[in-house]
């Protein structure tokens, strides 16, 4: 009798405890499971939700990685695309297409067709805008920049994408400005690049345009050169308190030009300018931010733009804007060099293309 009833004891204990084990996941893991995954958040999916994220690259599995609103291109992106092997079978193609045209102008034609076809992938990708530039040769030639841009849009247009898709990329000279102008005015928007300062940025909104890039990073470089220094803190970066004034400009005046903080040095100058229209990311900065489980706090807030700019708005005409960027060592010669480089990236691209044809 004993031993029977030490063995169903035994039982019962075993029952017991197989059946706690069994419940206490569900009781108190699972939920405490659940709250940690729920509470974990990189920085980039907090910044999001601040800022509409634009991935800065021509690479198609980057951009199918990140899954940004937007794309930007350049030449130098195009030139770093065309490199990687699945965008061989586009660079053949392209020129194949090219020969078939007996142009002649069959170098320009085949890397014009080949940056809208990039573009055309994009556009599958992201929801909203793909940029595309301008040959940068033209930042000079308001006339020439408008057909090369009607040449884009309908490019695009032949492949199916519609023009309210595309941001064409100008540089933010004074005739790139004026070609944008009018390019506004058809229909077509524009992205105007490479922009330094006040000036260009003042110009650019006179022209309605609908975006302009302001490049945070080379400002930096600038000045960490000029000042002889190795770093700046985030809050004291000059191309973030450059494009800290231009946004507060532009919503204390009310206009509606998108301001998309661009070319990045460190995250630390994303996270200070969180709360910004837009900001155009690379991949490697896009990674850094996505494995930070960091929430990201708004520095930039448009209710508090006309507190935060205490000066008045600024007429420019052609005169007053040379004036200007005469006065801006940095940007006048962050401009000169920029276009210079995405000229070298062009050539770049059309030696590739040369040896196809």
């Amino acid at each position: 009798m004993i031993n029977a009833l030490r063995t169903l004891t035994i039982l019962l204990l075993t029952t017991l405890l197989t059946t706690t084990r069994a419940f206490l996941p569900r009781l108190s893991l699972t939920p405490h499971y659940r709250t940690m995954k729920k509470h974990a958040t990189s920085s980039r999916s907090s910044l999001a939700d601040l800022t509409t994220i634009v991935a800065d690259t021509g690479d198609i599995n980057a951009i199918k990685k990140y899954q940004p609103t937007d794309a930007t291109t350049n030449p130098s992106l195009i030139y770093k695309a065309m490199l990687l092997p699945e965008y061989s079978d586009l660079v053949s193609s392209a020129i194949i297409h090219t020969k078939s045209l007996k142009s002649s102008t069959p170098v320009s034609d085949c890397l014009d067709y080949l940056s809208v076809k990039i573009g055309t992938q994009i556009s599958t990708i992201v929801p909203g805008y793909v940029s595309t530039e301008v040959d940068a040769r033209l930042s000079f030639d308001t006339d020439a920049t408008v057909e090369k841009a009607r040449k884009l849009i309908k490019l695009y247009e032949e492949e199916g994408v519609d023009k309210s898709r595309i941001l064409v990329k100008i540089a933010s000279t004074w005739e790139g400005i004026k070609a944008a102008e009018i390019l506004q005015k058809e229909g077509i928007t524009c992205n105007l690049t490479l922009l330094f300062s006040m000036s260009q940025a003042v110009a650019c909104a006179d022209a309605k345009v609908t975006l302009i890039s302001p490049f945070v990073g080379r400002i930096m470089d600038w000045y960490k050169k000029s000042q002889g220094v190795s770093s700046f803190s985030p809050s004291e970066d000059p191309g973030v308190m450059s494009v800290t004034d231009i946004y507060n400009y532009y919503k204390k005046f009310e206009i509606d030009t998108i301001v998309m903080g661009a070319s990045f040095r460190n995250v630390g100058e994303i996270l200070e300018l969180a709360g910004c229209d837009r900001l155009t990311i690379s991949p490697s900065l896009l990674e850094e931010l996505e494995n930070t489980p960091t929430p990201v706090t708004r520095k930039l807030d448009s209710k508090l733009s006309e507190s935060r700019y205490s000066g008045e708005k600024i007429e420019v005409d052609e005169k007053k804007f040379r004036y200007m960027m005469n006065e801006d060592a940095m940007a006048t010669e962050k401009l000169a060099e920029g276009i210079r480089g995405f000229i070298k990236d062009i050539e770049k691209c059309e030696e590739v293309i040369r040896k196809g044809l």
